[in-house]
């Protein structure tokens, strides 16, 4: 369900007791003390969890918006990266609830990445065995996927997200002003993952993002807008259908598989989430040309969509066995069997049976063929 008011769109995810609203809005970062006071009328206490870059830009005008709605605000700061998306930053979470004495009906919010997002929402979930949290995302990559349908984890030395829960937010509070200060390197890297969404389930939306992604890249209000509405609009309605992985929201991990293991290999040190994705996502596209599932020309396609948004294009020079390896850490296997996404054409994606070691030796052969 949504609700549209000039340029406010308001989506629920109903998934009973634990539904709640992702409302996106130009300038709604200055009001989301009116937006907690609705949500939580008998609590006046908060923390807030951000990170070195994003704290400086933000949380003072968060800040300001809570405590002139009456509430008592701690801050918890974090490093910025992928790479401290750990046990010990969850320890440093932890601490900070620990001294703030938050209750269980007192919220926790996340002002950040999708790295701020997942950590604060597996802290929340293990905090007094769950407290409120409330996302307010600052990156494309965010806004447009990961900051709604509970999602929430640290990585571990042997695979990304091993560590985690699925703990849904009471609200998502989205404003695309603040992508204004992000680095272009994110904004592409963010996008990829917009793209991810007509890839598996909406071919128009695919031309429509290869159509505009100049525009994109240039934040213009207009195509930033269309661009997180559908695809908040995608990941409500697949998480409403399959709110634990369990069928049609694997779809989402799209080039996740061999992305997260590229992480994984470089030590999450060499590219941003978007780009392993990306990147992920060409081998799942050859792969699926390759097994006879996809046209031929269907990795051209997107290639060229990559191409032009700017991505790096070129696949890490591992070798088979270390890419299958890395690949059987993932979360989303079952048993010893590696799940993989791939693509009956652009706008149909589906979860592959059993794909036999050798196709992943020849789908990397093809890679260092040249």
């Amino acid at each position: 369900m949504s609700e549209s008011v000039e340029n406010r769109q308001i989506y629920q995810v109903d998934l009973g007791a634990r539904s709640y609203d992702i409302h996106i809005e130009a300038g709604c970062l200055n009001h989301i003390g009116g937006a907690l006071n609705k949500l939580f009328n008998s609590s006046t206490r908060c923390m807030v969890v951000s990170n070195v870059t994003v704290a400086p830009l933000y949380l003072a005008r968060v800040r300001k918006s809570l405590e002139e709605a009456g509430w008592q605000v701690s801050e918890c700061i974090l490093p910025d990266g992928e790479r401290y998306k750990t046990i010990d930053s969850f320890n440093t979470i932890m601490d900070a609830l620990m001294q703030a004495r938050l209750s269980r009906n007192e919220p926790v919010i996340a002002l950040g990445g999708g790295v701020v997002g997942d950590m604060t929402g597996f802290s929340a979930s293990c905090y007094r065995r769950g407290i409120p949290f409330i996302q307010i995302p600052t990156t494309v990559l965010a806004q447009v996927d990961s900051s709604v349908g509970g999602k929430t984890a640290i990585n571990h030395p042997h695979g990304k997200n091993m560590i985690g829960a699925f703990y849904q937010p009471k609200l998502v509070w989205i404003d695309p002003d603040v992508l204004q200060t992000l680095a272009q390197r994110e904004i592409k890297a963010g996008i990829a993952e917009a793209i991810k969404y007509g890839l598996i389930r909406d071919a128009s939306f695919f031309d429509w993002m290869h159509s505009n992604i100049a525009a994109a890249l240039k934040l213009e209000p207009a195509v930033i807008s269309t661009m997180i509405h559908a695809c908040c609009q995608h990941k409500a309605e697949v998480v409403m259908q399959d709110e634990t992985e369990q069928g049609v929201r694997a779809l989402l991990n799209l080039g996740h598989t061999f992305g997260h293991a590229i992480e994984s290999m470089t030590r999450y040190t060499t590219y941003l989430h978007g780009e392993a994705v990306a990147l992920g996502t060409l081998l799942a596209v050859r792969l699926s040309e390759q097994c006879g599932y996809a046209p031929a020309g269907t990795e051209k396609k997107v290639a060229a969509c990559y191409k032009q948004l700017g991505l790096p294009l070129h696949i890490p020079d591992f070798d088979a066995s270390q890419w299958l390896d890395a690949m059987g850490h993932d979360k989303k296997n079952i048993g010893s069997q590696i799940r993989y996404i791939l693509l009956h054409k652009i706008g149909d994606g589906f979860v592959a049976g059993s794909i036999e070691p050798h196709a992943i030796h020849a789908l990397i052969d093809s890679y260092h063929a040249g």
